[in-house]
């Protein structure tokens, strides 16, 4: 949704730009591109993005318009201090896994892989899907399944983790979604353990805890005029962007109603097709 994004996040042809989730920089190139007097700052804390842009023939062309932060945009106050970049002009922020991420099986991100349960976005932490699986007590199991992944059917995918886990460790990808399988019928095209996987994931990178920190550092680093975009992906998280939008002092909601993809979009990028982008605008220092 890059036509969507420079809508609502270019407001002058100058400036620091914020890009949280650089993953392989296709936003941030996009406005690079298009407009030759800004500059991004670029957030990933997936050392894989890293190596990305410093191959991306493309990116390279335009590096000297970049600085790369390998770090979780939750830390976003404490990068640009450093960086002595007190104010941004735009701030841009693309939730979830990459894409990226997901194709690439070895993380164990994605049900259908033989990959060990693991779904960091950041490698050198400690915690694991698998740790999480295969230490975490039933009612926990059971909390993260239903706040994070909202699953009907949290409390007996939990018990039946534990019957498992007795007899055997859980240790890959595919090994989770027959369990869950076992427990809850395919309706449609959605894949049984998509809740479940989701819940884990938000819970191992602590998504939601970050998106609040992010979100809180918008009034203290958005020039006036300056605006927010963030797209998310799931109910949880747009629950939180509209209502911190709203709380804020010194931001102004630009879009009362969400902005979704078009059809043509999703024909173009199925992943699209959750997408929801809300947007603030500073008002006043």
């Amino acid at each position: 949704m890059v036509n969507e994004v420079e809508q609502y996040l270019i407001t002058k042809d100058t400036g620091y730009y914020v890009d949280c989730t650089f993953g392989g920089g296709g936003h941030s190139l996009f406005l690079l591109n298009k407009y030759k007097n800004i500059k991004i700052i670029a957030f990933d804390q997936d050392e894989t993005s890293l190596k990305r842009f410093e191959t991306n023939p493309e990116l390279q062309k335009v590096k000297d318009r970049i600085i790369f932060c390998n770090d979780n945009f939750r830390n976003i106050e404490k990068n640009l201090n450093n960086l002595n970049i007190p104010k941004v002009s735009g701030i841009l922020a693309d939730l979830g896994v990459s894409s990226k991420q997901l194709d690439d099986k070895s993380r164990g991100f994605s049900f259908n892989s033989e990959a060990v349960l693991d779904m960091r976005m950041n490698n050198k932490q400690s915690l694991t899907a698998y740790e999480i699986v295969n230490t975490f007590p039933k009612e926990k199991l059971e909390q993260i399944f239903f706040e994070y992944g909202e699953e009907s059917f949290s409390r007996q995918i939990a018990q039946k983790i534990i019957d498992t886990r007795i007899k055997t460790n859980i240790k890959t990808c595919n090994q989770l979604k027959d369990i869950i399988c076992s427990i809850k019928y395919s309706k449609g095209n959605i894949n049984p353990a998509t809740k479940v996987f989701q819940a884990l994931r938000i819970r191992v990178n602590d998504e939601l805890g970050s998106l609040k920190d992010l979100l809180n550092s918008l009034e203290n680093i958005l020039e006036p005029k300056a605006r927010a975009v963030i797209m998310s992906y799931h109910s949880l998280e747009d629950r939180i962007v509209k209502q911190s939008f709203k709380a804020a002092q010194s931001l102004k909601i630009i879009n009362k109603k969400v902005i979704t993809a078009t059809e043509e979009e999703i024909k173009i990028n199925p992943r699209s097709r959750s997408a929801k982008i809300r947007v603030s605008e500073k008002i006043y220092e």
